[in-house]
C-alpha cells in the first residue's frame, strides 16, 4: 500500500474518474488530496510511520517524498513533493509537462469550459491544470477515464475562494 491521504483513503482505493475529477474542478475536495493524486502518479510517497508505529507528530503532515519512481528532473527540482495548488512553481512544472497533444483533455473529455470572471482565483485555475495533468498522465499510459469510483467524502465548495478549505496551505 502507498499509504493514505489527509482523509484515510488508501491511494489505491482512490483511482481517477470522471466523478473524482469534477470534485476537484467543484472545489469539493481539500488542496492536498489534489496534491496526493497528483504525488502517486509522480512516484512521491508518504513518510513512512516511525518504527515505534507512532503516527508522526504535529498538525502538519510531514511531506511526501521522491522515490524510485519519480523522474529524476522532478526529483532533482523536487525533493519533496512539490504543493502544486500552493505554490506557482510546482503548478508551471504540471502545465510545462503535459504533451501537446493532451493540452485540450479537461475540455474534450469533462467538457470544462473553463471558470467565469469571477470565480478566476490560483487555487481553482491550478485545479484545472492538476486535472488536466491527472487526464494528460491517464492518456500517456493508455488508461481510460471511467465515470464512477469512490470518492473521499466531499466538502462544500469554501466560503472564500482564495483561502480554500480549512487546513489548505496559502496560494503564493
Amino acid at each position: 500500500m502507498l499509504g493514505t491521504t489527509t482523509n484515510g483513503f488508501a491511494m489505491e482505493a482512490l483511482p481517477l474518474s470522471r466523478a473524482l475529477l469534477e470534485a476537484v474542478l467543484a472545489d469539493r475536495v481539500s488542496d492536498r488530496l489534489v496534491c496526493e493524486l497528483v504525488w502517486t502518479r509522480l512516484g512521491y510517497g508518504p513518510p513512512v510511520a516511525p518504527i515505534s508505529g507512532e503516527a508522526n507528530p504535529g498538525p502538519d503532515p510531514a511531506p511526501w517524498r521522491a522515490g524510485p519512481a519519480t523522474l529524476p528532473d522532478w526529483a532533482e527540482d523536487f525533493p519533496t513533493a512539490p504543493e502544486c495548488i500552493a505554490t506557482r512553481p510546482a503548478s508551471v512544472r504540471l502545465t510545462r509537462s503535459i504533451a501537446a497533444e493532451h493540452k485540450q483533455l479537461l475540455k474534450q473529455q469533462l467538457g470544462f469550459g473553463g471558470y467565469r470572471i469571477g470565480e478566476l482565483y490560483p487555487r481553482r485555475t491550478r485545479r484545472a491544470t492538476a486535472v488536466n495533468w491527472l487526464l494528460a498522465d491517464l492518456a500517456r499510459r493508455g488508461e481510460s477515464l471511467p465515470e464512477t469510483g469512490p470518492l473521499p467524502p466531499l466538502l462544500p465548495p469554501p466560503t472564500d475562494p482564495l483561502q480554500g478549505h480549512p487546513g489548505d496551505l496559502p496560494v503564493s
